[in-house]
């Protein structure tokens, strides 16, 4: 399985070009509802590290992709060294609450969580490391 990376300013305005990266080996390959899990995906990931990783000094992420050329699915794994964040222990949302009862944030953490099929987070060497992988389903989902 081919492994690639990019090393890219944590700037939201690079979102773009962060989108193409972990897109790039799907083009015609999937179907239009798994490339859009993986954009949505991708894009929560990147603006919550390029808003909240580096408070005063910015910074850089690191992302790491490979498969999405064949059944094993497609792996990203964003890796910064930013302030230290699990966002997996973030409790998920009480959807069953009433809009105006619900906290502000932590949705889109758990739209990550319902759109791949593993996601983990490790502290290594003052990095954070999130990795997600999805399997790149059919449109019948």
């Amino acid at each position: 399985m081919k492994t690639d990376e990019v090393r890219i300013e944590a700037k939201v305005e690079n979102l773009p070009a962060v989108i193409a990266f972990a897109t790039e080996t799907l083009t015609g390959r999937c179907p239009p509802r798994s490339r859009m899990h993986v954009e949505l995906v991708t894009e929560e990931i990147f603006v919550n590290i390029a808003s909240y990783a580096y408070p005063e000094t910015g910074g850089f992420v690191t992302i790491r992709r490979s498969g999405g050329e064949g059944p094993e699915g497609l792996t990203l794994t964003f890796i910064d060294g930013g302030v230290p964040y699990d966002p997996l222990q973030k409790p998920d949302p009480d959807l069953t609450l009433p809009l105006e009862e619900r906290p502000i944030g932590g949705l889109g953490v758990f739209l990550v969580k319902e759109l791949v099929d593993e996601v983990r987070y490790e502290n290594k060497d003052g990095k954070n490391i999130l990795t997600v992988r999805t399997i790149i389903g059919n449109d019948e989902e």
